[in-house]
């Protein structure tokens, strides 16, 4: 058993999580893998086109787990959007923690801090997708046992009829809350108070990188950005769909999207499913 830093590679040219019930998806998936391999879950974030996991397992699990994932999402995504093996050839790095010291913790930061780098919110608190609000709290978790649930709504909530423990809790947001199977015990005693966990948030990477890259990062989330081509498609150019504009109607889709939503070019070709080379090109038409 040691500790394991697992991140896959950044999409460029799409994105894992379109909406928030993909996003709600993504997050019962993670309890459903802790469940069937036993795997201890210390920190996890998942972002619009890679996710991060720090685990407490041996290195078969940790890449047991993270196939998994893979594998199982990629099913949701073809059985929501016909999107075959999306998450095949997305690479994947698991690098060991070096014990239970202070590299953990800079590695839990690092993961936690990844929702704030990108212009999301203020705090990890404050993004629902991941583990940031589940360290230090005051208040008593709320939500519904799994048990007081019927078998078809397990099976709709988890996209498996695999058996969960009764005492984990659904949260109103229809996902099982990260508290009911994360080792937060484990994390606050690596951490031993709240001000220091709160000091290594500060001070890590992925806090300079914001300060240093405050005015060239995105300020609205992905999803957010995405939802809005299909109206911009048909009240710019009457049609219903991205893939039946022209060069140049891609081109002025571009323009706009960059216009309304202060977005940069690495995610305007995320959003609309293009490469960056196509996006820059495209842009440098307009």
């Amino acid at each position: 058993m040691e500790f394991w830093l697992v991140t896959t590679d950044h999409l460029t040219d799409r994105i894992w999580f379109r909406d928030d019930e993909d996003f709600k998806a993504g997050m019962n998936l993670v309890a459903l893998l802790v469940c069937i391999l036993g795997v201890d879950v210390l920190a996890f974030e998942l972002m619009s086109n890679h996710v991060h996991f720090v685990l407490h397992c041996t290195r078969e699990q940790a890449q047991r787990f993270i196939d998994g994932y893979k594998k199982r999402y990629s099913q949701y995504l073809n059985d929501k959007y016909g999107s075959k093996e999306f998450l095949r050839r997305v690479a994947v790095d698991i690098r060991l923690i070096d014990g239970m010291n202070e590299s953990l913790e800079r590695v839990v930061a690092y993961v936690q801090m990844n929702c704030v780098a990108a212009r999301i919110c203020l705090n990890p608190a404050g993004y629902p997708w991941g583990t940031g609000n589940a360290f230090f709290k005051v208040t008593p978790v709320k939500g519904r046992r799994v048990d007081t649930l019927s078998g078809r709504a397990r099976r709709l909530l988890m996209h498996s009829t695999h058996p969960l423990p009764p005492h984990w809790l659904v949260g109103e947001d229809g996902y099982i809350l990260p508290e009911s199977y994360v080792n937060v015990q484990l994390v606050e005693t690596v951490f031993r108070t709240p001000q220091r966990m709160n000091y290594f948030l500060q001070h890590s990477s992925k806090a300079k990188r914001r300060l240093e890259a405050e005015d060239s990062t995105p300020s609205f989330k992905d999803q957010l950005v995405r939802s809005a081509i299909p109206d911009l498609c048909q009240s710019l150019f009457r049609k219903t769909n991205q893939n039946d504009l022209s060069e140049d109607e891609q081109a002025e889709l571009l323009k706009q999207l960059r216009f309304r939503f202060s977005s940069n070019v690495h995610q305007l070709s995320r959003v609309a499913g293009l490469s960056y080379e196509i996006a820059a090109l495209l842009l440098d038409k307009v």
